[in-house]
């Protein structure tokens, strides 16, 4: 596969598959106003990836759009971390999922500004404000209930220590990563990791939260190799397309 059309579609597939998991909340949220906000995250997302998907498929010249990089592709060709792929068990597993991706977006896109491909340039100008406000958010949130009632701390505690396992994979740099970077037009990950960690530990400090003292790590979303969560995501998500394969919309 073209090395830059993987790099989009690294970029694109954890902004789809974690829209689809917010998606799946819609209607359930704690009141209504963040209930709408939720919805509205999920809706940013869904238009970053569509955006990526449709330069993506143009790279290779042929009569595909993006809905074919969505719908055509079997769970071995999504290339999205495992951490957006992780269920909604409950609020706060949702809100430290939602934080941690966040911090990486935020410090990704703002990386991303200086590619030199122009389109992923353009793409880091234009979504940088979406992901600000969404990591303001999620921040305040972690705060919230952190520092909040006994039970909203030992909930959010809980959560991080389920999902920190599959933070390191958002820096695991893969040879896509590396070249990409070489030449420009990636961005470092090593800085982006950096930067994600001082963040991460500011608002911990401030939401009487801690790092989990087990600090085993899980990976291989990046290379294909996903949980057994991905595969119920893409029949949901895939099923009428697979069930009219001709019809049109």
């Amino acid at each position: 596969m073209n090395s830059i059309k993987k790099y989009y579609l690294q970029i694109a597939d954890n902004a789809l598959i974690l829209s689809h998991r917010l998606s799946e909340y819609s209607s359930y949220g704690p009141y209504l106003e963040e209930d709408l906000a939720t919805t509205n995250v999920a809706l940013d997302l869904i238009g970053i990836a569509e955006s990526v998907y449709q330069e993506a498929a143009r790279i290779d010249g042929e009569e595909k759009t993006g809905d074919d990089l969505v719908y055509r592709r079997d769970e071995s060709s999504f290339f999205n971390c495992l951490m957006v792929e992780q269920p909604n068990t409950d609020f706060a597993c949702i809100m430290v999922r939602q934080f941690f991706t966040d911090a990486f977006h935020f410090y990704f896109f703002t990386e991303l500004v200086n590619s030199a491909d122009p389109f992923l340039a353009e793409l880091g100008v234009k979504s940088i404000k979406e992901i600000a406000y969404h990591l303001r958010r999620s921040s305040e949130w972690m705060i919230r209930l952190g520092d909040g009632t006994e039970e909203a701390n030992v909930r959010t505690q809980n959560a991080i220590n389920r999902l920190w396992r599959f933070t390191d994979e958002f820096f695991e740099e893969n040879e896509i990563d590396r070249e990409m970077s070489a030449n420009g037009k990636g961005v470092s990950l090593e800085v982006v990791q950096k930067n994600w960690l001082v963040k991460i530990n500011e608002i911990l400090y401030m939401s009487n939260l801690k790092l989990p003292e087990n600090k085993f790590q899980l990976s291989g979303g990046k290379k294909g190799q996903h949980t057994e969560h991905m595969g119920f995501i893409l029949t949901e998500m895939q099923y009428l397309p697979s069930k009219y394969p001709d019809a049109t919309w």
